[in-house]
């Protein structure tokens, strides 16, 4: 495929959903456990959902916190027990709740609130893992203006007797590092350790998403590679939904520092371009603010700047795509409206062969047999 399918994406939509909409939107994927109703309790959650007063920021932060201080409550209450199991259990619960309440990017003061305790909880889910979670900061080079340390996490496989392989992943524009646990726990369980990082441009991330965004990334796979903890040259990158863009990105600027790299949902060029653009304003997979939350990676204050900030992202245009690239799995789902899939056609028909997996569905191919395809391939290609 040479360009965008002009059938493609009939389904988006006009505008911004209702709250009746917004709210069936998100019954069906509690039913389902996908993205961004996967992390709570699905009783507790679809309480939560038929309750929910309204979509502006204060009111929908405000709706989602009140249940993540339950969960809290329980949590600290079950802590005073010496109950660990079901205090770490309640830390990822209530977390789960403030993920909401900041979902899907902290663009109003209750949200950016609800993201405060979100990354308390989290913490505190992380103290009481087993293995333990380590918060670890590394220092940045930021220019004016920017942050002077990246922070992350870091998971070691239990009972490893030699250093063992690492993948170090991001998500997207809403998925951040703490939304990485479910993949991280799958990895563990092949003994492969884990770090998990935020998009650029978007949690504590010190940048913005600019043409060069990917220096966000160089500190942290420098300290991968000097701390001594991870066996060498067994390094894997993956980069969620946007943070794909990335991953193929560093896959093909050093493809000599990477075992293997996954692309799982993100734009290479044409997902940059105007058609595009309008194109997935407002796509059925998406529940709210799309344009906002990208807005807010790009840094941009208007749609004039959100235009031109994704034209700078183009790999084809940077003249990147022919150049060595380090073994890359490109996954998504076959009918993504926020991604299109002409950028995988584009990745093929440039440079070294990909390999490719395409499942049913819209972004990112959600399914039963997603997360097992990556940690297999991932697996083979670190052992």
């Amino acid at each position: 495929m040479s360009g965008l399918d002009p059938a493609a994406d009939r389904n988006g939509r006009s505008g911004p959903r209702t709250l009746a909409e917004a709210r069936s939107w998100m019954l069906e994927r509690v039913a389902s456990r996908v993205h961004p109703m996967a992390l709570t309790p699905q009783e507790r959650t679809r309480e939560a959902i038929e309750a929910l007063p309204g979509l502006d920021g204060e009111a929908w932060a405000n709706h989602w916190m009140s249940y993540g201080d339950i969960a809290r409550t329980e949590a600290e209450d079950a802590l005073a027990r010496n109950d660990r199991q079901l205090a770490r259990d309640k830390f990822y619960e209530a977390y789960g709740f403030y993920f909401l309440g900041r979902f899907p990017c902290p663009n109003h003061d209750a949200k950016n609130e609800s993201y405060s305790r979100a990354l308390a909880a989290y913490r505190a889910f992380g103290e009481l893992s087993n293995p333990p979670q380590e918060v670890v900061e590394v220092p940045f080079d930021g220019r004016a203006g920017e942050g002077r340390s990246i922070t992350f996490y870091v998971r070691m496989p239990p009972k490893a007797s030699a250093p063992p392989p690492v993948v170090v992943m991001w998500g997207g524009v809403d998925a951040w590092k703490e939304e990485m646990t479910i993949l991280t726990d799958t990895l563990l369980a092949q003994g492969i350790a884990t770090v998990a990082v935020d998009n650029v441009g978007t949690g504590q991330s010190p940048i913005k998403a600019t043409r060069d965004g990917e220096r966000q990334f160089l500190p942290i796979l420098d300290w991968v590679e000097t701390s001594g903890r991870f066996a060498p040259g067994r390094v894997a990158i993956v980069g969620r939904s946007f943070g794909g863009h990335w991953a193929t990105k560093l896959a093909h600027l050093q493809p000599e520092r990477f075992r293997a790299a996954v692309n799982w949902g993100g734009g290479v060029h044409y997902m940059f371009q105007p058609e595009w653009i309008e194109r997935s304003r407002y796509p059925e997979s998406y529940l709210m603010e799309l344009v906002e939350t990208r807005s807010r990676m790009l840094g941009a204050a208007n749609d004039a700047e959100y235009r031109e900030g994704f034209r700078e992202l183009s790999l084809l245009d940077q003249g990147l795509l022919d150049q060595p690239c380090a073994p890359l799995l490109l996954v998504n789902g076959r009918n993504d409206q926020q991604c299109p899939n002409a950028d995988i056609d584009l990745l093929l028909d440039h440079g070294f062969p990909k390999e490719v997996r395409l499942f049913p569905g819209g972004h990112m191919g959600f399914g039963p047999h997603t997360v097992p395809t990556i940690i297999a391939w991932l697996k083979r290609k670190l052992t």
